[in-house]
């Protein structure tokens, strides 16, 4: 190669390892000032702390998603768990528990939702598509079942306090401090890496893969179940049909975030900020009184648009 073709093929590396590490936030901050621009309530504080506080639950979400795309899979089924482990949470609570304990249970019935995903992929050899999409459609017929189809109502006033904007932002925040750690500062984040880079040669080189596929799905059902505690608290009631489309949302989030579909590449960090590209989206369009289906249209548009920049990065 010649020192010209040299310079090029570095240059083209230089730009392909710039947009998959800064190019979300550089678009989030575009983003802010375009809508802000646009409309004269987007940066009111009002609407400010409800963005905050409505993307805290896709974020959250996102989160453990991450660690599943990372290692080359998928989590279909977060959307469903959110609102099994929701009704679940104010089931309890209903039937006159603490506050503390229906959280344990909303919790256990992500982290069972998600241990079923990781045995189905891991022992039985079932693609993890097949897998949580199964997994998917079970948890909102328990969620429908468990309540007759009915909203849980009557639980006490405290509950509602856990979804308030503050509180809800710190549980955000400590869910991708945690995250961070867990995949830059310890080995089970450099396996994750692994094994979604390379899965035969991770396993040649010692790591143990089906732990690790195993826990990514235990990570995401936990994630999913807080998600569904706070939604319930955010509505004060069990509601069967809550975190609908919230699978979408948190796919795109980490697609647009920087992560490869294809695993072994991506940043929790990039992820937090693709969770609120596709919330102040989502606000943005609400605030322009756009119809819900032409939002789903253009929500769809973005996710198309991110996958394929995302194939472009692999190809490149």
């Amino acid at each position: 190669m010649t020192g010209r073709g040299r310079t090029v093929s570095g240059r083209s590396a230089a730009v392909t390892a710039f947009l998959s590490r800064y190019a979300i936030f550089v678009a989030l901050a575009l983003e802010c000032l375009i809508v802000g621009l646009a409309t004269d309530t987007f940066f009111t504080s009002a609407n400010l702390v409800n963005v905050l506080r409505q993307n805290a639950f896709i974020a959250i979400l996102a989160a453990g998603m991450t660690f599943v795309i990372l290692t080359g899979g998928i989590d279909l089924s977060v959307g469903s768990v959110v609102g099994l482990s929701g009704v679940i949470c104010a089931g309890v609570l209903a039937g006159g528990a603490s506050v503390p304990v229906a959280l344990l249970a909303g919790l256990a019935t992500g982290l069972a939702a998600g241990v079923v995903n990781g045995l189905a992929v891991t022992a039985l050899r079932v693609p993890a598509f097949v897998v949580t999409l199964a997994t998917m459609l079970m948890a909102r017929g328990v969620a429908f079942k468990y309540t007759d189809a009915r909203t849980i109502t009557g639980l006490p006033e405290g509950f509602a306090t856990l979804s308030g904007g503050a509180v809800a932002s710190v549980v955000m925040i400590a869910v991708f401090v945690v995250s961070w750690i867990g995949l830059a500062r310890t080995a089970f984040g450099r396996h994750v890496f692994a094994v979604g880079g390379n899965l035969q040669a991770a396993w040649l080189a010692g790591v143990r893969v089906t732990r690790v596929q195993f826990a990514v799905y235990a990570l995401s059902g936990v994630a999913a179940g807080l998600a569904g505690v706070l939604v319930a608290s955010r509505l004060n009631a069990g509601y069967p049909r809550a975190g609908e489309y919230y699978e979408l949302d948190a796919i795109a989030a980490v697609v647009v975030g920087g992560t490869s579909l294809f695993g072994g590449r991506g940043s929790i960090w990039g992820t937090l900020a693709g969770a609120f590209f596709i919330g102040i989206l989502n606000n943005a369009l609400n605030l322009f009184h756009v119809s819900t289906y032409d939002q789903l249209i253009v929500k769809g548009a973005v996710l198309l648009v991110a996958t394929s920049l995302d194939r472009w990065r692999e190809s490149a």
